[in-house]
This record gives C-alpha cells, sequence and structure tokens, in this order.
C-alpha cells in the first residue's frame, strides 16, 4: 500500500510535458493591408509550424513558423512582383522569415498570446500573436497578429509612404495540427 501511495504521488508531482504538433494540410496563413485606401489581401501558400503546447503548462510552450517568401502571392501580378522584389520582401536576399515564441499566456477562455520574435529582411522584433486554441484529434490554432512593415523594412523607399500603404499590416493564421511522431 505505501509502494503505491509513493508511486502515485511521484506521478502527481512528476513535470508535465507540452504535446509536440505538427502542421497538415488545410492550414493558412494570409496577409492584409490598404494600398491607396483599397484593402488587398495574400497568402503564403507554404510554410511550416511546429508547436508544443499544454494550455495547463503554459511555460513549456514553444512554436516555431518557417515562411518561405517567395511564394507569397496577393493574385494580383502587378502587386506579386513589387511585393517578392528589393523593395518588399527582396526574396533573392532574404528567402525566408520565421516565427518563433517561447513565452506563452493565457487570455481567459480558449485564448492565448504567443510573445515571440519575427525575423524578416534581417531584422528580429517582438510580435505577438493572440490566438485560440481548439483541442482535439487535430487541434486548431487560429490566431492574429499586427506587424509594422517598415520596421522590417518593407516597403522601403518611395512605399515607405503611409498615405500609400499603412505600416500596419495584419496577419492571420490558421493551422491545423496532428501530434508530431
Amino acid at each position: 500500500m505505501r509502494k503505491t501511495l509513493l508511486l502515485a504521488l511521484a506521478l502527481a508531482t512528476s513535470p508535465v510535458f507540452a504535446a509536440d504538433y505538427v502542421q497538415q494540410a488545410g492550414s493558412t496563413l494570409a496577409f492584409a493591408g490598404k494600398y491607396q485606401g483599397d484593402v488587398f489581401t495574400g497568402r503564403f501558400p507554404t510554410f511550416t509550424t511546429r508547436l508544443s503546447f499544454d494550455p495547463k503548462d503554459l511555460g513549456g510552450a514553444r512554436l516555431d513558423v518557417a515562411i518561405p517568401l517567395a511564394g507569397a502571392t496577393t493574385g494580383n501580378a502587378d502587386y506579386d512582383g513589387e511585393l517578392l522584389g528589393g523593395s518588399f520582401f527582396d526574396v533573392a536576399k532574404f528567402p525566408q522569415a520565421r516565427f518563433s515564441a517561447t513565452r506563452f499566456r493565457a487570455l481567459g477562455g480558449n485564448r492565448y498570446a504567443a510573445d515571440g520574435t519575427l525575423s524578416l529582411r534581417g531584422a528580429s522584433k517582438p510580435v505577438t500573436l493572440e490566438f485560440t486554441w481548439a483541442p482535439g484529434a487535430r487541434p486548431v490554432l487560429a490566431g492574429k497578429a499586427t506587424v509594422s512593415r517598415l520596421a522590417f523594412g518593407v516597403g522601403g523607399g518611395d512605399w515607405a509612404d503611409t498615405t500609400l500603404i499603412p505600416d500596419a499590416i495584419a496577419i492571420s493564421t490558421r493551422v491545423v495540427l496532428a501530434p508530431a511522431k
């Protein structure tokens, strides 16, 4: 009886480890802004997400998102040509962006914040992703962030005029996940 009680106490006080997840088909990563007052949207069709997450142990949570920039598209050939060129993403010099978060906060209900670092065009700046978490066999992380494009040098030169394109760019994501193997 005593050994059983000690074993139960040891298991109850063992650290909880976050579950590891990988991105699945059906995930989306999009951006939106305005150009001369008209809304434009775009997406990154290929990106890779790895997540360690347990809502009961946010101290062990980690998020890493790799974003190949060459695939970015708005669906408008004129916009896309500029977007991939030197004034914006400059994909020849900076082929990938990365978001990494190691600090997570509960916001109430199934809402959370991931405080991390976005690395884009050679600059690394803090960005917070606020998201909801839908657990299950295929959990879903659905989140939003706002990024200052000028802080990363996106849209330099004549494009730095915020009357043409405001500084704030909205980012949204819906990541379908499965347990990592």
